[in-house]
This record gives structure tokens, C-alpha cells and sequence, in this order.
């Protein structure tokens, strides 16, 4: 290992400038990879949902609705007007309304009023619009002008659309914000007016590797750009400041800076690497989802972790090194406490924090997962929003609404007429609008127009449209959907398809929650193997283990006692995120504990503990919480400022229960620790 970084640091000037060289590169690439904000796009393949808007893709020209436009004081004939402006818009390839399902022609009055109200109520028209997915924020802009703001739209093209222009110029606010809030932690907890710009051009390095080689994925998730690069600095922060502060300690020791650098590097390893490799674990366990998210978001942040590992153990060195003069001329004294006082107050709480956590883990254990959960994209965007606002209006005229498409073979009016009356039947179901409903059974194709006739007939299949009155997710829907399911299954056994946003939203149900109990068992087993190996102790990882498993518990039980509804993919994706991002404080504190008790009694071996990690655990720990809390109250896409307060949260637990509840576990499982630690050797005096 020496033999390595000498070889490293023997180089400085060529590989600061190779790193400087790839990133410049990586950072030209970082615009042409491509962003998906439809979470339907990431259910599996194989999932019914998905087969059926691809076999409706194919079948149709217009698929299934995924916008409703509500114009409010108009006429009939108003409404047509709208209905063939609607239609004129540029991606927009299919808008239904009354005149589908009814003779508008005659009085309104005279008609079936259960389908009269799904369109047209208290002077209101409410349109059922399909949106072409490459066109969807050209379409929804345009849509919006012809309305109006008086006037409302919704539904998944639409919250696509604006999730799309909203997050990107978010993003940008939340970086510049966190980047200036870590700039002004770092010059609080380091020594030297240049060490923060040298950590942060080290991240900013290894944060445009990890971008701009994104494009080997194609394209990325929303959730993935928009959290990868904030999560990456915040979360890497903590190797270079692990590798400075020992830096500095070698460099009183040492007889030139190369010689300090290279006994740096090799003190630090061990617990750098096993930071890195306990958070790369964490994330990689997304990819074992089903719901492809998961994949997409842990292969970024884990390829992320991993680049800003090897630019620690390279470029960081390096950096470091050409600039250590620097770093010497701009010393100043340092504004943080040397945290003995600290410590030696830890000695004396331990116990009391200890006894509390172990009081609160069932609790939290048991409320963690008791949680109420959105499932799909419908409570993204909150009342404060526009979008949420509009939703709001929509269902304060025309109540919960949604919209299926039922495909059966084509060929058998009979039994379509069947089918389409057991559909009728289901007190959610205001109007079928199908071939044999509205041209009747019994009247030959060939006498349709071509226009009706397309919408409802295609060259292997016969669609039959549910008016449903039911919200676009919930327990209610779900069970609508699996009863919409059977009906079909009852007519055309393995025949039919079914799609629809609240039939997707049933979909990822089934498909997240098979994914929890897989992703944290593996995640959990992982990081126990790597601390295992790391540690040679059998009795640490379990203590680690637990100690950071027990903050997350807390986390993600607050929203449970607190009523909050919780974001499924949020709360899957901080139970990794939580435990690889903060078990790098516990091995920290772990690792320089057990370095202590070689000379120190275990109690003097807390204090020196803290006082010498509570900086870097501060400094990584603040970082990751500000950033948290920073997306959380920026963001107006309701999954990501969730994850973001889940983040913060998540942080500021995991710092108090490693510098106040893990000294205690320490102290009391000393012996055990010595015992089934291979090579711990701990004084005994002065205990």
C-alpha cells in the first residue's frame, strides 16, 4: 500500500491535471443525457399495466386519457369548441367528451344523467385529453393558454410536464444553496481559509465525473438528477475531510508533506474504505427493486460514492499536495472547541441517551412500518401549488375521476355487450363508452364512421373506455381495479388488458412493497459482511449495525405518530440511503475507539474519541442535513422535498445517536468487543 501512494504522490502535478481533463470532459457529456419524470415508465416490464399501454400503443392512435381539462361557464356548443381546439393542439392525439358517449343534440335533460354529470356539470365541461409523452411540456403550455388561469387542468401528462420545467430550475437553487451553506460549515470546522475550496474542487471533480458518465445509462430518473449530485457532495464529504485532518496530524510527525501524505493515506484507508464501501452497499441494494427507480437511482449515487472514493485516494492527495503551502499560509485558528468538554460530558449522558434509545426502538421499529402511503404520482404537488390547486378544483366540481381502458379480442359483440353491462354494474362506473354501446351490437363496422370507428376498434382488439368515479389511488380504487380485473377475466379468461392511471398506480403498489423487506435485508446483510471483514470483529458490525438501524427506525416512524402520509419510493429509498450515508460516523467513531483503548482506559478512550471526531462527524453530518432540509422546503415535487426531509432528519438522528447513544454500547460491550475482535488488545487499568 505504501509502495502505492508513493507512487501517487510522487506524481502530483500529472494527475491533478488527467482528473482536471476528465472532468472537463464529463461535464461537456452531462447535457445530452436524457431525464424521465414519469415514475409509470419504471414498473417492470412484465407488469399487466404495462403490457396493456403497450399493446394500446401499438393497437391506437390515442391511448389512454392522462390529462382532464375542466373549462368552467361555458355552453354546450362552447364546449365543442373547446373539444376541437383541444384537438388542434400540437400533441395532443385523442379528447373525449359527452358528444362521445351521448346525442348532444338533444336536451341534456333527456339523457342518461349519470353520464351527463362525468362531463358536464353546474355549466363546467371536463374533457378527458391524451397527451403524446415526447410532447407533453409543448402540449401542456399550450393547453394552458387556451384555458386560461381561471380555469383548471390535471392528471399525470400534466404533473409530468410540470415536474419536468419545475425540478430543473430547483435543482439549480437547491445546489448553489447547499454548495454555500457547505462552503460556510467547512470554514467553520477547518483550519485554513483555502482547506474548504480545496474539498470542495476535490467533490466538485468527482461530482462532474460521476455526471457526465451517467450517459452510459442512456438516460437517468428525475429522482436521480435531481438528488445525485447534492446527495454525492454530501455524503463524500466526509473521506476528504477524514483524509485532510490526518493529514495535518502526520504532517507534525513527518519530514516533508509527500511522507505525511503517504502515512495519511494509509492510517485513513481503512476507515475511508469502509465508509465508501458501506455507503456503495446501501445504494446498490436499490437495484434489487422491481420498481426500476430503485436501479436506476442506486446505480448513479453507488457509481457516484465509488468516483469520489478514487479521486480521495488520488486526485484528493494530489490537490493537496500542490496546494500545501497554501494551506500553511492561510492557517488560521481554529473556531471550533477542542469538544474534550464534550466528551467528557458524553461520559456522563451515555447512559441516560443509551436507555432512552433502547425505550424508543420497539415503538419506532413497529411505527415504521404502520405508515400510510401514496403509492403513485397523483399528491405530488400539494394544494400550495398550481397543479395541486387545479386537482382541487376539478374534484370540487366533478368529484375523484379517473379513467380505464379495457382491452378485449375483437370479434364477439355479444359477449362485448355483456361485458360492457357487468361493467355498468359497478356503482364506480359512470359511463362505458365502446363500440357496441354506442353503435350497437348489431351494426356492421363497415357502416361506422372511420373516426368513431378507430377510437374504439383496432385491427386485433375492441376497447371499451370506464368512466370511473373513484380517486386515483387508495385502498377504495384499489380494490375497483381488482374487481374491474375479475369481470374481465370472467368474460376473456387470460384475454384482456387494462390500463389507466389508477390501474399503474396498483401496479407499483404490488410492485414497491414486494421490494422493501428484500432491499433492507440485503442492504443490512451487506454492510454487516464489509464491517465483518473491515473490523475482524463479529460482535462490532452487530453494534453498528443497530446503532444506525435504530435512527432510521425513528425517521421513518415520525410521519406514522405525527398522521403524515408517507411517499412509498421516499420512504424505500432513505431506509439505503439513511444507513450508507451515516454509517461512515459510527465506523468512524468506531474505528479511532478502539485505536484509543490501545493506551487509554475505556472512559478517557470515550473522551479522546470525541474530541477527535466530533469535527469530521459535524462537518459531514451538517452537510447532509442542510442539503436535506434544503430540498425538502424547495422542492414543490412532493416525492423529492419529502426524501429531502427524511435526509435531514435522518442526519441529525444518526450524529446524536453516534456521539451520544454508541459511547455507551461501546463502554458497556467493551470486554465482548475485546473478546470477538481479532487482535484487540486493550489496557486494563484505570477502568
Amino acid at each position: 500500500m505504501q509502495k502505492f501512494y508513493r507512487a501517487v504522490t510522487s506524481r502530483p502535478k500529472t494527475v491533478v491535471l488527467f482528473f482536471l481533463v476528465l472532468a472537463a470532459v464529463c461535464a461537456m457529456l452531462k447535457p445530452l443525457i436524457a431525464v424521465n419524470y414519469d415514475m409509470n415508465d419504471y414498473l417492470p416490464p412484465s407488469t399487466a399495466s404495462t403490457l396493456a399501454l403497450n399493446a394500446l400503443d401499438a393497437e391506437y392512435d390515442g391511448g389512454v386519457p392522462n390529462a382532464r381539462v375542466m373549462v368552467k361557464n361555458i355552453d354546450v356548443a362552447q364546449a365543442l369548441e373547446y373539444k376541437r381546439a383541444l384537438e388542434q393542439i400540437d400533441g395532443v392525439t385523442s379528447v373525449t367528451w359527452l358528444d362521445d358517449a351521448a346525442d348532444v343534440e338533444q336536451p341534456l335533460e333527456t339523457l342518461d344523467q349519470d353520464t351527463v354529470s362525468h362531463y358536464y356539470q353546474d355549466k363546467a365541461a371536463l374533457f378527458s385529453v391524451t397527451i403524446e409523452r415526447s410532447k407533453r411540456i409543448s402540449a401542456v403550455d399550450a393547453i394552458r393558454e387556451l384555458i386560461g388561469p381561471d380555469n383548471a387542468m390535471s392528471g399525470s401528462a400534466v404533473s409530468t410536464a410540470v415536474a419536468t420545467t419545475s425540478t430543473v430550475s430547483q435543482i439549480r437553487i437547491i445546489s448553489v444553496a447547499g454548495v454555500s451553506f457547505v462552503l460556510l460549515i467547512l470554514l467553520l470546522t477547518t483550519t485554513s481559509w483555502l482547506e474548504p475550496l480545496v474539498v470542495l474542487g476535490s467533490l466538485g471533480v468527482a461530482i462532474l465525473i460521476n455526471s457526465g458518465s451517467n450517459l452510459i445509462f442512456g438516460e437517468i430518473s428525475f429522482v436521480s438528477n435531481a438528488a445525485g449530485s447534492i446527495l454525492q457532495l454530501a455524503v463524500s464529504l466526509d473521506y476528504s475531510i477524514f483524509l485532510l485532518h490526518r493529514f495535518e496530524e502526520c504532517r507534525r510527525d513527518s519530514a516533508s508533506p509527500q511522507e505525511a501524505m503517504v502515512s495519511a493515506l494509509c492510517k485513513s484507508t481503512m476507515s475511508i474504505l469502509s465508509s465508501g464501501l458501506t455507503t456503495v452497499i446501501g445504494f446498490l441494494a436499490l437495484c434489487l427493486m422491481r420498481f426500476q427507480i430503485g436501479p436506476d437511482m442506486g446505480l448513479v449515487l453507488g457509481k457516484g460514492v465509488a468516483v469520489s472514493l478514487i479521486t480521495v485516494f488520488l486526485f484528493s492527495p494530489s490537490l493537496i499536495l500542490l496546494t500545501h503551502k497554501w494551506l500553511e499560509k492561510t492557517r488560521h485558528r481554529s473556531f471550533m472547541p477542542s469538544f474534550r468538554g464534550l466528551g467528557r460530558c458524553v461520559t456522563r449522558m451515555m447512559f441516560p441517551v443509551l436507555a432512552v434509545l433502547l425505550v424508543l426502538i420497539v415503538p419506532a421499529f413497529l411505527g415504521s412500518g404502520q405508515n400510510s402511503y401514496y403509492y403513485g404520482a397523483s399528491h405530488i404537488f400539494g394544494a400550495n401549488t398550481q397543479l395541486g390547486a387545479d386537482m382541487a378544483a376539478i374534484e370540487d366540481v366533478f368529484g375523484k375521476s379517473d379513467t380505464y381502458v379495457l382491452m378485449v379480442p375483437k370479434g364477439n359483440s355479444a359477449r362485448e355487450k355483456a361485458l360492457s353491462d357487468a361493467m355498468k354494474e359497478l356503482p364506480q362506473v359512470s359511463g362505458v363508452l365502446s363500440y357496441v354501446d354506442n353503435a350497437g351490437s348489431v351494426i356492421p363496422t363497415e357502416y361506422v364512421d372511420s373516426d368513431t370507428l378507430s377510437k374504439l376498434i383496432s385491427p386485433h382488439y375492441s376497447r371499451l373506455v370506464l368512466s370511473v368515479k373513484a380517486d386515483l389511488e387508495g385502498d377504495a380504487t384499489f380494490d375497483l381495479v381488482h374487481r374491474v380485473r375479475e369481470i374481465a377475466e370472467e368474460f376473456y379468461p387470460g384475454e384482456w388488458l387494462l390500463a389507466g392511471e389508477g390501474v399503474s398506480t396498483c401496479d407499483m403498489k404490488t410492485t414497491v412493497t414486494s421490494d422493501m423487506a428484500k432491499v433492507n435485508f440485503i442492504a443490512i446483510a451487506a454492510v454487516f459482511i464489509v464491517l465483518l471483514f473491515s473490523f475482524k470483529s463479529i460482535s462490532l458490525p452487530v453494534i453498528l449495525v443497530l446503532a444506525i438501524e435504530s435512527g432510521i427506525w425513528i425517521n421513518t416512524a415520525i410521519p406514522y405518530f405525527t398522521g403524515s402520509t408517507v411517499f412509498y419510493i421516499s420512504y424505500l429509498i432513505i431506509t439505503s440511503i439513511q444507513l450508507g450515508a451515516t454509517v461512515d460516523y459510527a465506523i468512524l467513531f468506531t474505528d479511532r475507539y478502539t485505536e484509543f483503548r490501545r493506551s487509554l482506559p475505556k472512559k478517557e478512550a470515550i473522551v479522546q474519541t470525541v474530541s477527535s471526531v466530533t469535527v469530521s462527524i459535524l462537518t459531514s453530518g451538517l452537510a447532509l442535513t442542510v442539503v436535506g432540509f434544503l430540498m425538502g422546503y424547495i422542492s414543490t415535487h412532493g416525492l423529492l422535498s419529502q426524501l429531502g426531509f427524511f435526509l435531514g432528519r435522518g442526519a441529525l438522528l444518526s450524529m446524536v445517536i453516534v456521539l451520544f447513544a454508541l459511547p455507551g454500547m461501546l463502554y458497556l460491550l467493551d470486554g465482548l468487543i475485546q473478546r470477538t475482535t481479532k487482535g484487540a488488545v486493550f489496557i486494563k487499568k484505570g477502568e
